[in-house]
């Protein structure tokens, strides 16, 4: 097939050697197309962007900061709790693949067991069970035996628990405001104004006092310790 200025074809891969470095090509884009779903789900990226959409939510200023902010932030600090974890993987994985001394199944092999590490201190046993059961899965003996396919969801929902309640907690000060405010305003027959608009500039400045993003910042990492 031809177009102006370019040329496709297609010639049959006589060797074998030739096909397996079609597939392995084909392979490779595949993970790549996946690659952001894996940094989203298998890292603490998860956690960390809804404790500050939650932190957000509860000042009761849902656009500020931006989206934008909100999950660059996010990222910056996935890098910075997950930099053990890629160190590993450059380490034990990466860098000998290079090398040519592995392979490039044994380079996968290598890449998962530090990220596997990772996901086993954050998830809980009760979620690895149910995904266990519901594939079918026999009677794990050791933490290897457990296949990444179960602990991958397991996780996710291990981790999707662990910031609800983080949010929960962050929400009790700020819901506290919006009580006493509410009940000043209903005190003082104000019921046309709406608590909101007085509860937020004692909320921001409660928020500014503690040191909050301080404090969600280091208690976001220390949840990964």
């Amino acid at each position: 097939m031809t177009a102006p200025g370019v040329t496709l074809t297609v010639d049959p891969a006589g060797e074998p050697e030739k096909v397996a470095q079609g597939v392995q090509l084909l392979v490779l884009l595949t993970v790549l197309t996946i690659a952001p779903s894996i940094l989203i789900l298998a890292t603490s990226f998860t956690r960390i962007v809804i404790v500050l959409s939650m932190v957000r939510n509860a000042i009761g200023t849902p656009t500020i900061p931006p989206n934008q902010v909100v999950i660059g932030l996010s990222l910056v600090l996935t890098f910075f709790i997950m930099t053990p974890t890629y160190d590993k993987i450059n380490q034990n994985a990466l860098q000998p693949y290079l090398d040519s001394q592995i392979t490039q199944e044994e380079a996968l092999k290598r890449a998962a067991d530090p990220l596997r590490e990772f996901m086993f201190k954050q998830t809980r046993e009760k979620d690895i069970a149910l995904f266990l059961q519901m594939g079918g899965q026999p009677q794990p003996q050791t933490l290897a035996d457990i296949p990444t396919v179960s602990l991958f969801p397991a996780f996710v929902i291990s981790e999707l628990r662990t910031a609800f309640t983080m949010g929960f907690i962050i929400y009790i000060p700020f819901l506290i405001i919006d009580l006493v405010i509410s009940s000043v305003l209903l005190s003082m027959g104000m019921m046309m104004l709406p608590p909101s608009l007085i509860a937020l500039p004692f909320k921001l400045m409660l928020f500014v006092l503690v040191d909050g993003w301080f404090l969600i910042t280091r208690s976001l990492a220390l949840s990964f310790m």
